[in-house]
């Protein structure tokens, strides 16, 4: 009997994978991971050059992504539909085989496998490894710390109402938005209004290929690429500051 071996990848090089993650992924005869249709897929991009020779993969190919406007019934018909297939098929395999799954950043911060754990319980027995999230490896990009003293720090997600994101945003000292895309305006928007623009700083693709690091307010992007975060570094106390 096997069991399903979620690896968290981190934010993204796939020199910050993890020791074990690592050790898994290259011993693994079975490997899935989720994808756009038509698309490689950013986790099988950061473990490229990993795999055995003999490894069978299983592309788990989402059945929408922004075709349909998140959160709307059939948007969420179509993926709890998708999730409960992958579950049933994973679990058979598992009743065999060890199977990796991976999943980019930490597989329970906001990662697609928690779909498909809830779903697993009582079907197969289920390993998380750990992984550094992605908005760790973007505010390393900046150099800049993300919090000092005692900071509060917000995770936001760019799908929220606008009047949602301010007043969360009016309320945090530090601040991380993800899910930013298509939502940038929106949240942009939503930063101003809360006065907290010119402390913004967005990074698309941090720690992979063609990272960029850049002040929101002096950029004049309409939208971004899905792997990209917005940031707002807290104004705590800092040290150099204590007497």
């Amino acid at each position: 009997m096997g069991k399903i071996i979620c690896t968290g990848l981190g934010p993204g090089d796939p020199d910050l994978i993890s020791v074990r993650s690592d050790r898994l992924i290259r011993a693994a005869r079975h490997v899935a991971y989720f994808r756009k249709f038509g698309r490689p897929g950013q986790a099988r991009r950061i473990v490229e050059g990993m795999l055995a020779p003999d490894v069978t993969e299983y592309p788990m190919e989402y059945p929408v992504t922004t075709e349909l406007p998140f959160g709307s019934a059939e948007y969420n018909r179509l993926l709890a539909s998708f999730y409960d297939d992958w579950a049933l098929r994973l679990a058979g395999l598992a009743a065999t085989n060890d199977v990796v799954v991976l999943c980019e950043g930490d597989p329970l911060f906001y990662g697609s496998f928690m779909h498909l754990q809830t779903r697993l319980q009582g079907r197969a027995e289920v390993e998380i490894v750990p992984g550094i999230n992605g908005m760790t490896g973007c505010w390393n990009a900046t150099g800049i710390p993300i919090t000092w003293g005692d900071d509060v720090l917000s995770v936001l997600m760019g799908t929220l109402p606008e009047d949602d994101l301010l007043r969360h945003m009016q309320s945090a000292d530090a601040l991380v938005v993800m899910k930013t895309g298509r939502n940038l305006p929106k949240v942009r928007r939503a930063l101003e209004r809360a006065g907290r623009l010119d402390d913004a700083w967005l990074v698309e693709r941090g720690t992979m290929p063609g990272q960029r690091v850049m002040r929101l307010a002096e950029t004049e992007i309409g939208e971004c690429p899905y792997f990209a975060t917005i940031l707002v570094h807290g104004q705590g106390r800092r040290p150099e500051l204590e007497e």
